[in-house]
């Protein structure tokens, strides 16, 4: 199957809609895409020949400016090292015409330098490839404005794309109304070489039998110099060039018109002042009515204008093959039918095959199969209604690759008649470096953003504070482990410090210039627990308007906290348990897999082996989380650290109160050793709270008529008294003393010291009907 006319490649480079400048191995600028004249200020005539950074120096207001500096290094490296150069994002102004002021515009440049070689694997040209980033990174500044900002620059690059396609039509069409011009020249030219009539444009002269001169016209004098005293008799030869003499080609053109009658050519001739031109020659043999020879007739033409137009051309149409052949782009060029007739060299490393396997092809091979049977559909859509355009305007774009593989891609579709057949130009930008610096930076913004949160959260404790020996055993495990990236699972009550445990870990862990997120699984409703985790892709669900990072992702590089694991759903337990095992997992409504490296510290309150019983755990999850456990004692076993925690919350509170609390009356301290605390710590520190508030002197005031030590200790007494009856009739006289309010200020949470959360949850694992305190 026929390829097709070739493309325009030197029309198609000055269109593409990408910033180009060509530059040869002296650094001047010897090519210029109009994209990039119009994103710079400048003019094609003004800039080609100088040198790169005689046009574009350094804002000279800018003392910290050193875009010239590197870009100069960039280039250097690639003329040294003969590979493309990616440079990092570059502030580099430009100066605005003068017509405009002449000042100079800050502006933001990602430049890629590939360079173009010779056969003799020589660096020819150095293709400089920029895209104009100065307002992404200005809307890095104002992340406030960003969605609107690059709608705004996506129209604009459309609008851009758009008018550089409609320009490329507008040159092909004219290329086509020269060819057609240049046959009718061509039919023009037979006719004239018909006539031998006296016109200047023509040197018509005659030859004897034996080359020599006979007759001269005007033409004759103005194109070879000679009048006509000066050649009369003198041997045509003369106006060859020495090396066609030495071979003989005067004489064997006369032999050949001789032989069949007449003779044309082209080639070089020589004036009389020495000068060369090109010529169109014609000689005819000139015979009388017998047959005899009689002379020649010679007709010359000086197309010198023509031959230099067209090496120009010629040379030009080489150097845009190069250039399309080393585009950073990959472009494809395909028939009505949506088969491949051309390719350029980028394909190969953009799309994994030979050139010679994609010619012929139908583009669905490059296709994810998803889309595959939308695409003959959309396809002859364009077809009926061909322009330039964007594809897919407003979705994100995937490409396959030969092994298999996708990747994120942006598409522009433009169309090319040659000789009526309607061809459609395919330039194909690979965004995967891209896509991966965009979620790099969303991570970090989500992570700073997240951190930010941690910033200006109150923990409960800025150190561990005790000497009991259950603390002691936990934290020499803590400094077992730590160095450790085993996964770690902390036991115990609620509020009795499993994040300060998990913090500490991971301060004392090579973890511990990363983030440490947390997550707690009771406090998320289920059907959004799943995104919170893994994050989502725009469009996933509804409500899904953007895309969201998830706590694992965030967690990247550092640790994960993961509290009350006990609560996490059935369903959602083999994707954290893939995540672990695999290092990797997929967004919610996504496709593509994300590696990810995270230490994994869990915690609960709840009985895990007893659930895995039950089957309300996953059994693989369980024993995958039990690498390392560490169990926290409650409080109620810790009875001699509660004169320390007293102090010391006394002290917290009062400080930022403004209060001066010297003394705490020894039968409040005693009272509040013998309490059994079925909150713990969180809910010592909540009483201690509303003492310190309570106090006006310089002595805690206590409110023992809470606590009802003596009753308390006789329960605990009681052979048949469990901790979990304490538990449940401590849990029955708040909320008695609340009225039944569970959560918000004064709430029978608040006052326990529980999350609203997890008192429900005690609630119900206890049996407490409403009944019970109604």
């Amino acid at each position: 199957m026929s390829a097709g006319p070739a493309p325009n490649f030197h029309l198609i480079f000055e269109s593409v809609p990408g910033l180009y400048l060509v530059l040869n191995s002296d650094l001047a600028i010897v090519a210029v895409s109009d994209a990039y004249l119009q994103a710079t200020m400048t003019k094609r005539e003004e800039i080609l020949g100088r040198g790169i950074f005689e046009v574009f120096p350094d804002n000279p207001d800018d003392p910290n400016a050193t875009g010239v500096r590197n870009l100069r290094a960039s280039l250097q490296r690639v003329l040294q090292n003969k590979r493309a150069d990616t440079m990092a994002v570059q502030k580099y102004d430009i100066r605005k015409p003068e017509s405009e002021g002449g000042a100079f515009e800050e502006r933001f440049w990602s430049p890629v330098n590939s360079p173009v070689f010779g056969s003799n694997r020589e660096i020819l040209y150095i293709v400089h490839r920029v895209e104009d980033v100065t307002e992404f990174v200005q809307l890095r500044r104002q992340e406030a404005d960003r969605q609107k900002v690059t709608d705004e620059l996506r129209l604009r690059a459309e609008e851009t794309e758009a008018e550089v396609f409609q320009r490329a039509q507008e040159v092909q069409e004219a290329n086509r109304r020269l060819e057609t011009a240049n046959r009718a020249l061509a039919e023009s030219e037979g006719r004239f070489r018909s006539m031998m009539a006296a016109v200047k444009d023509y040197a018509i002269f005659m030859l004897d039998p034996l080359g020599h001169v006979s007759s001269w016209n005007t033409g004759a004098e103005r194109i070879k110099g000679y009048r006509a005293e000066e050649i009369l008799g003198q041997h045509f030869s003369r106006f060859y060039l020495q090396q066609d003499i030495a071979i003989g080609k005067p004489e064997a053109e006369l032999k050949t018109a001789i032989a069949v009658g007449q003779v044309e050519d082209e080639g070089w001739r020589i004036r009389k002042d020495g000068s060369r031109f090109w010529a169109n020659v014609i000689i005819t043999a000139v015979r009388d009515d017998s047959g005899n020879l009689l002379g020649f007739a010679k007709v010359t033409r000086d197309l010198t204008d023509r031959k230099r137009t067209e090496d120009a051309l010629r040379e030009s149409e080489a150097h845009a093959r190069t250039l399309f052949e080393f585009s950073p782009d990959a472009v494809l060029v395909s028939d009505s039918e949506g088969r491949i007739t051309a390719a350029n060299a980028r394909i190969e490393t953009v799309f994994g095959y030979r050139r010679d396997e994609l010619l012929g092809r139908s583009v669905d091979s490059l296709i994810p199969q998803r889309f595959r049977i939308v695409h003959p559909k959309h396809r002859a859509e364009y077809a009926a209604e061909p322009r330039m355009r964007p594809m897919g305007v407003g979705l994100e774009l995937y490409a396959l690759r030969k092994d298999g593989t996708e990747f994120p891609v942006d598409i522009m579709l433009g169309t090319i008649e040659r000789q009526g057949q309607p061809l459609v130009l395919s330039v194909i930008r690979d965004l995967s470096e891209r896509k991966r610096q965009e979620d790099a930076l969303r991570r970090i913004a989500e992570q700073k953003r997240y951190l930010e949160e941690e910033i200006s959260t109150t923990h409960q404790f800025e150190e561990i504070i005790g000497e009991a020996p259950g603390l002691k055993r936990v934290l020499k495990q803590v400094e077992t482990v730590a160095p450790t990236d085993a996964t770690v699972l902390i036991l115990g009550e609620t509020g009795t410090g499993k994040e300060l445990i998990a913090r500490a870990i991971h301060d004392l862990s090579a973890r511990r210039d990363h983030a440490f997120v947390k997550l707690n699984c009771s406090a998320i409703p289920t059907g959004l627990l799943e995104s919170e985790l893994f994050g989502h892709e725009k469009g996933a669900f509804t409500g899904a308007i953007s895309q969201k990072i998830g706590r694992l992702e965030l967690a990247h590089e550092g640790t994960f906290f993961l509290d009350e694991i006990g609560d996490l759903p059935l369903e959602l337990q083999p994707k954290i348990l893939r995540a672990l095992q695999e290092k990797e997992f997929e967004r919610l409504g996504g496709t593509r897999t994300i590696p990810v490296n995270i230490r994994l510290i869990a915690a609960t309150n709840r009985n895990l082996a007893r659930m895995v019983e039950a089957r309300e755990f996953r059994s693989d999850l369980f024993y995958r989380l039990k690498v390392f456990p560490v169990e926290i004692p409650p409080l109620r076993e810790r009875r001699q650290d509660i004169p320390l925690l007293v102090k010391y919350f006394v002290t917290q509170h009062a400080r930022r109160m403004g209060k001066h609390i010297e003394t705490i009356p020894s039968d409040a301290m005693e009272a509040l050793t013998k309490w059994h605390w079925p909150g713990n710590i969180r809910e010592l520190e909540n009483f201690i709270e509303r003492a310190v508030i309570l106090t006006s002197g310089s002595v805690l005031r206590v409110a023992l008529s809470e606590l009802e030590s003596e009753r308390t200790s006789e329960a605990q007494d009681k052979p048949s008294a469990t901790f979990q009856d304490a538990e449940r009739d401590h849990i029955l006289k708040i909320l008695r003393e609340t009225k039944g309010m569970i959560g918000g200020s004064g709430g029978a949470a608040e006052r326990l010291g529980l999350k609203r959360t997890t008192l429900n949850s005690k609630i119900k694992k206890l049996g407490i009907q409403r009944a019970d305190y109604i």
